[in-house]
């Protein structure tokens, strides 16, 4: 692993600004990290805490995830996401709901979600999950312009909540394979996996050499992805958090950073 931690420091070294990077390789229990427990802006990032508290919510008998709920003019809001060119009146599944916030990160839906779980379950979710320093207060694109309070995360407390989700340890068994898979469905690709995709390009019809489940965020100033990497039998927790980088010097530092981890375990 000392040449992948070697090659990823430069990388960041280059790019500038400030990285909090938890990497965990679930086959040999090999570890590396820098500024692991730093706090950055959680961004869209956050938003897999908010699944969680979902599928919670669902086996705790609190809400159904087949339940439809409607959209209202008032629910909308911009950023990502297609829900916000939906017209009012459409109902959504619960379970959909969820999808969306993660595979396109519609901040609508994610905001729809809040609403039916509430900001204190989500808190006292994360809590349970074992996040001390990682913390959710609001939902996306509303609030205040003085808000003293922000979604914040570390790069630590995502690799330890990824490795509880893949390792079945969260809600249930059949609840994390749920989420992975709506993760490994992530329709945002231009992190992480950028560079890895434009040379594991698929044979139709032969099983996967690689796959992703991860969840991306991004505001100016700030980028992050965190997931899992599946490469072959290989297995890796990356969280990889930014902030003050250059918008085109983020995206190339990230491609290169999937691209290296997916050598090293391909290897």
């Amino acid at each position: 692993m000392k040449s992948l931690t070697e090659t990823i420091q430069k990388v960041v070294d280059d790019a500038g600004g400030l990285w909090g990077i938890s990497l965990l390789d679930l086959d040999t229990n090999d570890s590396w990290e820098l500024n692991e427990h730093e706090l950055f802006y959680a961004a869209s990032v956050i938003k897999v805490p908010i699944m969680i508290a979902a599928f919670a919510a669902s086996h705790n008998g609190e809400m159904e995830l087949s339940k439809k709920v409607v959209l209202k003019r008032e629910d909308i809001v911009g950023g990502s996401g297609v829900l916000q060119y939906m017209t009012p009146g459409t109902s959504v599944a619960i379970y959909d709901l969820i999808t969306l916030m993660i595979i396109q990160s519609d901040n609508t839906a994610t905001n729809l979600l809040v609403d039916l779980i509430g900001t204190e379950k989500i808190q006292q979710e994360m809590e349970n999950i074992g996040l001390e320093k990682s913390c959710y207060y609001h939902k996306m694109m509303i609030g205040s312009v003085d808000r003293k309070e922000f979604n914040q995360i570390t790069a630590a407390e995502m690799t330890m909540m990824l490795k509880k989700l893949v390792t079945g340890k969260i809600v249930s068994i059949h609840a994390c394979e749920q989420m992975i898979d709506i993760m490994k469905k992530q329709q945002i690709r231009h992190t992480l996996p950028s560079k890895i995709e434009l040379i594991d390009g698929p044979i139709i019809g032969t099983l996967k050499e690689f796959e992703i489940a991860h969840k991306t965020g991004n505001v100016l100033g700030i980028r992050h992805d965190i997931g899992i990497f599946y490469v072959g039998q290989r297995k890796m927790i990356a969280s990889i958090l930014s902030k003050g980088v250059g918008e085109i010097d983020s995206l190339e530092a990230f491609g290169h950073i999937g691209l290296e981890i997916y050598r090293f375990l391909k290897q």
